[in-house]
Formats: C-alpha cells, structure tokens, sequence
C-alpha cells in the first residue's frame, strides 16, 4: 500500500492539473466569445471610450498640442464643465508624464492661455502625486513626501491663475481640491472651496458635477480629512434631491466601499441595504444620457459590487460596455488595476456559466 500512494497521489495531482488546464482554457474561450478584451489589452489612462480625448492624447504624445487646444476650448465654449474637468484631470494626468507639448502650447502665445494654464495647474498636481509614490503615508519615504510637499504650493499659484483667467469656469477649483488632500485645508476651508464650485453650477438649474463630488468624497473619507460617518453624510447630500441620470447615486457605494470594503464579509455585500443602493444605481445608469462622460465611473462600481453580490448576468453587462478601460474605482485603487478587473471579471463570467448549468439542469 505505501509504494502504491505515491503513484495514487502522482496521478491525482495529474488529473486536477489537467483539470485546471481545462478550465482556464474554456474560460479563455469564453472571453473571446463574448468579446472581452485580456488584461494586457486593457486603458489604464481612461474609465470608457472616448474617442475625441483619446485622439487628442496620441497627438499630445505625438508632440502636436493643437488638437488638445480645440479640445478644450469646445467644452469652455459650451460650458460642458463636466467633460472639461474630466478632459483636465486626464490630460493632466498625461502631462505629468511628458509635458513638451504643454510648455510648446504655453510658449505659442503672446498671452496665457487659459486652457493651457488650467492643464499645467492639473499636471503640477499630478505631478506632486506622482512624485508622492503612494496614496499612504506608511507607505511614502521621507524622500517622496518632501518632494510632494513642495510641490503643492506651485499648484495653488497654478489653480489661482487659472481661475482668474476663466472666472466662470468650476474646473480649477476641482483641480485645487486635490491639493486640499495634500496640504491640509480645514474643514471650513474645503467648504470654502466647495461654495467656489457651487456658485458656477448652481444645482438644479443644472445638473451637479460628478467630478467635483468624486473629488471632495476623498478629502472627506476617512483616508484623507474627514470619517466615514462625514463621508456618508457628504454621499447623502448628493443624492438628496439629484435628478436621476445624474450619477449621484456613484457616491453611497463609493463611501461604502473606501470604508467597509477592506472588512467586509459575503453577507455585508447582500445585505438589503446595500442591494438598495446598487438597485438605485442602475436606475441611474439607465436614466443618464448615454454621452455622459462619467457613465463609464458608475459601470465600473456596479460591475464589482453586482459580482460580489452574486448578481453575476447584471455584472457582466457592466463589464461588457466598460470593457478596455479601468481607469476607475475600484481598479484603479490596485498596484494592476487591469490585472484586478479581469480577475473580478473572470468571477462573474464564472457564476454566469454556474447558473447558466443549472437552469439547464447539468
């Protein structure tokens, strides 16, 4: 019996490795049938499609800044403040990076541009979170948090020169709320700040500015300035009286998940009140205008907590129409945000075909 074990257990590792290989296999199958991209292929810049900044982006990269000008100056001159944020924080972003074609855009003029400026104020940002290396303090040396720390100011300077030259325009004040995070601002003056941001947006003449929330929700998390019950109460006030398609309904579950998520047991994800909000939620999908720039952002929260609820077909629907892209929570909190999305990914295609077996009856 003892020299029979060996080849007993040999052929039973055999089996379950075949066994694994064929599962793999047939989930990657499945993916391509459904049309889903592999991690390798994911966006890791952008949270959905969008084919204008994307084109803008190759040329920024490319050295030509005159495509990202026009850019810009077609949301200013239809004062669509929430793709203009949202163009800024991204091309920000990208700049921190690589910035020859922001300083030839600045230098073209005779003039400060206010675009440009507003871009240069979102790309100091970036840059001083970049140079910070981690959004936690245990995790930043002493090194990274005195670069970050002196870079900050030169964003203050950058964010109050860009609104000067835009006045009416709440985009600068956003970019300062991530300077907020970073040099300390008070409670009264973050509130300060967020009455800059209201009085350009006056809600419900029209509709309140995703980005803008998205931002203050860090300053008032737990993480940054603020608790959760202040960070819930801050969700709350957004949904309050927000028309439906306009997003609000993001900022429960993202309050939820800054400060329970780490904790959280299967039965916490499909508790009523939790199922509640993710309902409402993609009520909101279903009621906001399909260009909405932010869409993308609440698919991406609703495709995780739609597979951690077990709500498998719903989730895959949300991973289809984002698929790609995983520039959002919650990926994008992760050192691979793709490799984080298509796992989650991989989970809700399996509970999918599980109960897909079982209404048949396999």
């Amino acid at each position: 019996m003892a020299r029979v074990l060996p080849f007993v257990l040999f052929a039973f590792g055999v089996w379950f490795w075949l066994k694994a290989r064929r599962s793999v296999s047939s989930l990657v199958g499945t993916e391509a049938e459904l049309g889903l991209l592999p991690r390798d292929r994911q966006n890791t810049e952008l949270a959905g499609p969008d084919a204008d900044l994307e084109r803008a982006l190759d040329e920024a990269r490319a050295g030509r800044w005159e495509p990202v000008a026009r850019l810009l100056a077609a949301t200013g001159k239809d004062r669509d403040w929430e793709r203009r944020a949202l163009y800024v924080q991204v091309l920000g972003e990208a700049a921190a990076r690589d910035d020859s074609w922001l300083r030839a855009w600045r230098a073209a003029g005779e003039s400060p541009d206010v675009d440009a400026e507003l871009v240069q104020a979102s790309a100091t940002v970036s840059r001083a979170w970049l140079l910070r290396g981690s959004p936690y303090a245990k995790h930043t040396t002493p090194e990274q948090a005195d670069s970050f720390h002196e870079l900050l100011p030169a964003v203050r300077a950058d964010t109050a020169r860009a609104a000067a030259l835009g006045p009416d325009d709440p985009s600068p004040y956003i970019v300062e709320i991530r300077t907020a995070l970073g040099v300390g601002y008070g409670p009264e003056q973050m509130r300060e700040l967020w009455a800059e941001i209201t009085a350009r947006t006056p809600h419900p003449t029209s509709a309140p500015l995703y980005g803008a929330h998205e931002a203050a929700m860090r300053y008032w998390s737990a993480r940054w300035h603020g608790s959760a019950e202040l960070a819930e109460e801050f969700a709350a006030q957004a949904t309050a009286d927000a028309p439906p398609g306009t997003l609000m309904t993001a900022f429960p579950l993202i309050a939820w998940y800054d400060h329970h998520d780490a904790s959280a047991g299967p039965r916490d994800y499909t508790s009523p009140w939790l199922t509640a909000l993710v309902d409402a939620a993609l009520s909101d999908t279903t009621a906001a205008p399909a260009d909405h720039p932010r869409l993308p952002e609440l698919r991406h929260l609703l495709a995780y907590f739609l597979t951690r609820q077990g709500r498998h077909e719903e989730a895959l629907e949300q991973f289809r129409l984002v698929d790609g892209y995983v520039h959002a929570l919650p990926w994008r909190t992760r050192r691979d945000p793709a490799e984080f999305f298509t796992s989650t990914r991989t989970t809700a295609i399996r509970g999918s075909e599980a109960r897909a077996r079982i209404r048949k009856g396999v």
